[in-house]
């Protein structure tokens, strides 16, 4: 019976992805020329290592930005993982180390039985409304609750202004045509010439 090693997303770009762990050196980063690339923002270009010695997997950070954790505690130092521990880049990239035992004889590979701690997943977003399709009997709508209409306030002031020049205008209208009727021209306009 032989042993190989992978880590197991629980959250993060990927759920589910599993990352199998072969070789003597490791990187893990959002760079492309790491052996693990995880694209997400929380990731440094080159994050952790993992270096294979004595037959198990020892993690360090790699000075990182938002840190590397093993089941909450924060990395400060290499560290030797255990088959069932969390593993966390930042706070929202959450991946279990596993190891996997296999019998050369036998069929299939499967994982030895680890307890995970429960990794809170982030919640669905709702499913999108059905498609109506041509031809199709479109449902009645749904009844609107009446709002009240807000209320138009005007503005008094050009109104009012409006209002102040038709009367100075009427008013000097009568005050002419009345200079005009009663000939007093040259009363009031004494510089006219002719008066």
């Amino acid at each position: 019976m032989t042993s190989q090693y992978q880590l197991i997303m629980r959250s993060g770009p990927t759920p589910g992805a599993a990352f199998n762990l072969e070789g003597d050196q490791l990187t893990i980063g959002r760079d492309s020329t790491n052996e693990i690339v995880i694209n997400d923002a929380e990731i440094s270009r080159r994050h952790a290592r993992l270096t294979f010695q004595g037959g198990k997997y020892v993690l360090e950070d790699l000075g990182s930005t938002n840190g590397t954790f093993v089941n909450g505690q924060r990395l400060a130092g290499p560290r030797v993982l255990k088959s069932g521990e969390v593993v966390s880049f930042g706070e929202q990239i959450v991946l279990v180390f596993e190891m996997i035992t296999f019998n050369p004889d036998a069929t299939m590979v499967s994982p030895r039985a680890t307890v995970v701690p429960s990794v809170q997943r982030p919640i669905a977003p709702p499913p999108p409304p059905p498609v109506e399709y041509a031809g199709s009997v479109p449902a009645s709508p749904a009844p609107v609750a009446s709002t009240p209409v807000p209320v138009r306030t005007t503005n008094p002031l050009p109104i009012i202004i409006a209002v102040a020049v038709l009367l100075f205008l009427c008013t000097c209208g009568i005050f002419f045509w009345w200079v005009d009727a009663t000939y007093r021209w040259c009363q009031f306009f004494p510089f006219i010439s002719g008066c």
